[in-house]
């Protein structure tokens, strides 16, 4: 009979020192009793998280943990040094979680008896549904009546921007939605799909007026996101993003103007689109600046995402181009931190260079800023005016610039995206380039707005053109998600999806 191995002094005292540090968020404390090694883990419904540096950063971050209790304690001994405690745990909120640990002691540490965790793994209650994600879902939420449809069985994440009849349009904003009408009808691209055979699955969260890259919602929190825990999902159109990227959902249907498809798409490793200006009808979308709002989505593969567009897109002759025939653009793939570009030119390695150093990159960008904003304080000024106060810390911001932008200085800009528009649809031609869709992989809450410019710098091409842009998703090095993009001359959006699907 195999005798069971004593409990090793000091670790269940060490045990109880974490539950407590836990409940009262007490940051250094835990700290301390994660080893401080390259590899220690920790994994809950977020993802994976390696190193102790990481873990620290998710235990500053987090707010500290849902109150609980421990109802069950269990420990396996694997030698004196060395045991696995697992624990059940009663939510206050309900629900039953459990929470795996690997515990190694350190005989040079004194305190706690030298035990730290070295590897630890965490599930918390479900909860019924995601309010970070969604702000309604169902199963489905609209069903569609095309049994055999070519998108059958595909379900949507349809970004809270885009009208679904029977729901108002929420914007991202409590205030908004409070007095928002209710849609009498399907937006055009949500009604194609349901004639296709998609169904509803819920309508996604966006940031406040789709007016952010981030994903950060001050009034519902950031979606997470699950191919890099810890760091922002990419917005605005981040709930139809994480939805994909969690397989709530099949395609996140959203809208891009400035970056939303591609942004999120590229930090959760998504194949997204952003379609050519008016390729895709934008009946029953919330606008935000008209010249350059878009209609685009998500898929996890390139297969769907060509078959969303056999149904939205207009029927063109499609001539795939080749592999061979993609343009890498290096001053452009220069602006990107040195992991992306990496794993740009690794995706590439055979391709051509394309000697296009555009030289008043900087002024494009900033003449396509003024030219939003002017837009967007003329498609909601008049109603947010008295209403900056419900906006959050970025957003208002952002509207607060809008406000000051006067018809002469957005004339300015205009002028100045015209020249950029000839040049950038001259240098394009019939040829395909490749750059990163986004300057860096999913950066953290506290770094989100320090990067904002510098992936304008590439995403803002597009929209002042009107190309059409997808996005491929890469890994880097370091295992994080990053984005290809593949941009072609208005119209070629068919061309470019088949080109997504050879790679």
């Amino acid at each position: 009979m195999t005798q069971l191995k004593p409990v090793p002094h000091g670790l269940l005292q060490a045990f109880r020192a974490y539950e407590s540090a836990l409940m009262s968020h007490d940051v250094a404390a835990l700290d301390a009793l994660y080893a401080s090694s390259p590899t220690t883990l920790h994994g809950d419904a977020d993802g994976l998280l390696v190193g102790h540096e990481q873990v620290s950063a998710l235990l500053e971050a987090d707010g500290g943990a849902p109150q609980r209790r421990i109802v069950q304690t269990h420990v396996q001994v694997i030698d004196d040094d060395h045991a696995l405690i697992l624990a059940a745990t009663d939510a206050e909120h309900g629900g039953r979680g459990l929470q795996t640990q690997l515990w190694a002691r350190d005989p040079v540490r004194i305190e706690h008896g030298g035990w730290q965790i070295t590897a630890a793994h965490v599930s918390t209650p479900a909860p019924a549904f995601d309010s970070r994600i969604w702000r309604v879902v169902g199963d489905p939420l609209i069903s569609s009546h095309t049994p055999d449809g070519a998108l059958s069985g595909e379900t949507l994440a349809v970004k809270d921007v885009v009208a679904v009849a029977g729901f108002a349009v929420g914007a991202g904003s409590p205030a908004w939605l409070e007095q928002a009408p209710i849609s009498s009808e399907h937006a055009a691209a949500v009604a194609q799909l349901l004639d296709a055979g998609a169904s509803v699955r819920g309508i996604a969260r966006t940031e406040e007026f789709a007016y952010s890259l981030t994903g950060l919602n001050a009034h519902y929190g950031a979606p997470p996101n699950p191919r890099a825990q810890g760091r922002v999902p990419g917005g605005s159109s981040a709930g139809s993003a994480t939805a994909v990227a969690l397989g709530h959902a099949s395609i996140g249907l959203g809208t891009d103007t400035g970056g939303s498809i591609r942004v999120p798409a590229a930090y959760q490793g998504l194949y997204g689109i952003r379609t050519s200006h008016g390729a895709v009808p934008r009946t029953g979308l919330l606008p935000l600046a008209k010249a350059f709002d878009t209609v685009g989505w998500m898929t996890r593969s390139a297969f769907l995402l060509q078959a969303v567009g056999d149904v939205l897109l207009p029927a063109t002759a499609v001539s795939t181009p080749t592999k061979d025939e993609i343009r890498v653009v290096p001053s452009l793939v220069g602006l990107a931190t040195p992991e992306v570009a990496a794993a740009i030119e690794g995706a590439l390695p055979e391709s051509e260079p394309l000697d296009w150093s555009p030289q008043t990159l900087e002024e494009w960008r900033e003449a396509f800023v003024t030219g939003q904003a002017y837009q967007a304080w003329q498609a909601h000024g008049a109603w947010l005016e008295t209403r900056l106060d419900t906006l959050g810390e970025a957003v208002r911001a952002r509207f607060e610039t809008a406000r000051s932008v006067t018809r002469a200085q957005a004339d300015e800009a205009r002028a100045v995206l015209a020249e950029a528009r000839a040049e950038i649809l001259e240098v394009v031609g019939d040829r395909v380039l490749a750059y990163p869709s986004a300057s860096s992989v999913a950066p953290t809450a506290a770094d989100a707005e320090s990067v904002r410019d510098d992936t304008m710098r590439l995403t803002c091409l597009a929209g002042i053109a009107g190309l059409p842009a997808v996005t491929v998703p890469l890994r880097t090095a370091t295992g994080l998600p990053a984005g290809l993009c593949l941009v072609a001359a208005p119209g070629r959006d068919r061309d470019l999806l088949a080109l997504a699907a050879d790679l």
